[in-house]
């Protein structure tokens, strides 16, 4: 998409007196955040719409929209750009019925995340937003079921749209990974603790290293002095275990 001299001219005065612009890769929009008072780990969210400081809150706006290639794009405003065909290595990949469409929610993540008191569990849906924008759901598929066999739906990049359009992760997101690390931070969950990908000091996490919410303390290259954090890995439950280990904030529409 070719963009106008007066769109950079805008961008670059954002810059230039402290709000930080991206170019949102799906629909070539300058796209201006907010950064006064964001701790800078929280900067890392690079697809938000719009995201800043609400009291004890971070609020991240975002739309959904992968900035990567997916064959869900197929048939939507998108395709000519985004969309690209499955070439992942699963051989019972089947697409699932649903395309991607633009779902603007809201996240109040905790700035300051403890442990909870009382453990709460995971919700259906948005349970955490991965760095890219893309909600982070649990370890089910609808209904409560297992991901036995939504997992073949899944595309090459570990996501899918569920039947409102909403694209999602369940699990390692594999075009984060593989831009910015196996260790990278790949997002948060709505308790505000953040989520890794399986690599940790040159080793693959495995489940049984991980406590009942599928985390543990450690220090890591954004908190060198160490936090609670979450890991992906190969096994379920994927990202989570049934509850958040902290208290968790709020999604809304």
């Amino acid at each position: 998409m070719k963009v106008k001299f007066f769109d950079l001219l805008f961008c670059a005065s954002l810059l230039y007196i402290g709000i930080v612009s991206y170019k949102n890769d799906v629909t070539g929009n300058c796209i201006a955040i907010h950064t006064a008072g964001i701790p800078g780990v929280y900067k890392k969210i690079y697809n938000a719409t719009d995201m800043y400081v609400q009291g004890n809150y971070l609020v991240v706006k975002v739309t959904c929209l992968p900035d990567h290639k997916s064959p869900y794009y197929q048939g939507t405003q998108w395709e000519a750009a985004k969309y690209e065909q499955y070439n992942g290595s699963n051989s019972r990949w089947r697409k699932n019925p649903n395309s991607i469409e633009e779902k603007d929610i809201i996240f109040r993540i905790p700035l300051n995340p403890v442990m909870a008191t009382s453990h709460s569990a995971t919700p259906m849906g948005p349970m955490g937003v991965a760095i890219n924008g893309v909600p982070i759901f649990n370890q089910y598929a609808a209904g409560g079921s297992p991901l036995t066999f939504e997992i073949n739906s899944f595309d090459q990049y570990n996501g899918h749209p569920q039947q409102q359009g909403m694209y999602h992760y369940h699990a390692e997101p594999y075009y984060l990974t593989a831009g910015k690390g196996k260790d990278a931070l790949i997002g948060f969950l709505l308790d505000g603790f953040p989520v890794y990908g399986p690599l940790e000091n040159g080793k693959t996490i495995t489940n049984s290293e991980l406590d009942a919410y599928h985390g543990h303390f450690g220090a890591t290259a954004d908190y060198p002095n160490g936090i609670y954090h979450y890991h992906t890995t190969t096994a379920d439950p994927y990202i989570n275990g049934n509850e958040f280990y902290g208290t968790p904030g709020t999604v809304s529409r």
